[in-house]
């Protein structure tokens, strides 16, 4: 048996904090559920030390948002009381003023949807669309539920992607630092050496010798010079003609993971807006949108017409030669028996299965390929130290 921290509330809308006992943590939400309470989170000790020492980001806010939100309306709570218990009960500041704010629209008279249009930072085109689609059918409890699914399988995801790359940048970091430690503290005590025995150096040593230089007197240059290539770079890529160009670049050179990620995600939200009830035309917009490759969002938008067009979905995806074969046989499988938003979810989860590997695999290339070139680099630089030391010293090398 474990202790659990929550947070839940009662059917009045008062809100209760307190440990309990249980064996799981789904067996302490059912214990709460049966003690007449609503829980909102239910965490262990670790989880609480991490919330208390790493602040979250929007994205953790909005899903935080949504599950709890959830949870209230299918308890049976109206709308305006779980916005304002979440109120109470968000430790985020600017989320607290977000939701204080979608309160004091909806109580003005505007609808849910409009309210959060209203704080477009938080809340995305898709977003909106499926909130709204769950009002006009009167099943916002139920569309919330199938939005929380698509926001903790998109942070499943990336964190994934985001953690199978920490020791290849840890790699390149560590090794970065050794070669600047090597170039401006080891090197020039070692000119110092050779300047009192004179003698003429080899041209390895005297180009090390003349970089390690140049980073001791002009190191304020290079970081400059470095700040301001990140920074030109960064608003070139921000542009229309740049975006576009480093798309094609990033598809030339990591074609299947990008193809992959594209898809999963492509498909993952137009199949959770048709199960929410979106119609196909605004799905495939709002889907669209979130393809991060201008290049393959380009071709998408002549699916759009073939649709309007008559030409159904899969027809026109296989024109525009952006998906794999495999996920358009599903998506032409999906519309021909009537379950495309069924299958579009089975296409999702099938690739991003396929990029976890892909990207496993990719590490697992990139890591020993990192430590050879760091290898090498260092290498260098110790055997033009060792050459100008034995020829210095006129010893058999």
């Amino acid at each position: 048996m474990a202790i659990f921290s929550y947070r839940a509330t009662t059917m009045t809308g008062e809100v209760l904090e307190g440990a309990i006992e249980a064996a799981d943590q789904k067996a302490a939400v059912e214990r709460l559920k049966l003690s007449g309470l609503i829980p909102l989170k239910v965490f262990t000790a670790q989880e609480g030390l991490k919330k208390k020492f790493f602040r979250r980001g929007s994205r953790a806010d909005l899903l935080i948002f949504t599950t709890e939100l959830s949870v209230l309306l299918s308890a049976g709570l109206p709308l305006d009381r779980s916005l304002n218990i979440l109120a109470e009960i968000l430790e985020n500041r600017e989320t607290k003023e977000i939701v204080q704010g979608i309160l004091k629209s909806i109580r003005e008279g505007s609808s849910f949807s409009d309210a959060l249009e209203r704080h477009p930072r938080m809340f995305t085109r898709l977003y909106v669309n499926m909130v709204r689609a769950g009002e006009a059918g009167g099943v916002l409890d139920a569309v919330l539920e199938k939005l929380n699914e698509f926001l903790e399988t998109t942070k499943e995801l990336r964190d994934s992607v985001v953690s199978s790359l920490i020791y290849p940048l840890i790699l390149l970091g560590t090794g970065g630092l050794s070669v600047l430690v090597l170039l401006t503290y080891v090197l020039p005590k070692f000119s110092v050496i050779f300047a009192e025995l004179g003698g003429a150096l080899p041209l390895p040593t005297k180009i090390l010798l003349a970089v390690s230089q140049v980073l001791q007197d002009f190191w304020w240059a290079a970081a400059l010079a470095a700040a301001l290539s990140v920074y030109l770079f960064r608003r070139y890529i921000h542009s229309l003609a740049g975006r576009l160009q480093w798309d094609r670049f990033k598809l030339r050179v990591l074609r299947d993971l990008v193809t992959k990620l594209e898809t999963a995600r492509f498909c993952r939200t137009l199949g959770t807006l048709l199960r929410s009830g979106v119609p196909l035309l605004q799905a495939l917009t709002n889907a669209k949108d979130v393809i991060g490759n201008r290049v393959m969002a380009a071709a998408i938008d002549g699916v759009t017409k073939g649709v309007k067009e008559g030409k159904g979905i899969a027809l026109p995806l296989s024109a525009a030669q952006v998906l794999p074969p495999l996920a358009l046989s599903m998506i032409k499988v999906g519309e021909e028996t009537g379950q495309l938003d069924a299958m579009l979810m089975k296409v999702a989860n099938t690739y991003e299965k396929s990029l976890r590997i892909a990207v496993k695999r990719f590490v697992s290339l990139m890591e020993p390929a990192l430590i050879l070139v760091m290898g090498l680099v260092i290498g260098f630089i110790v055997l033009s130290m060792l050459i100008a030391i034995f020829s210095i010293t006129e010893l058999p090398f």
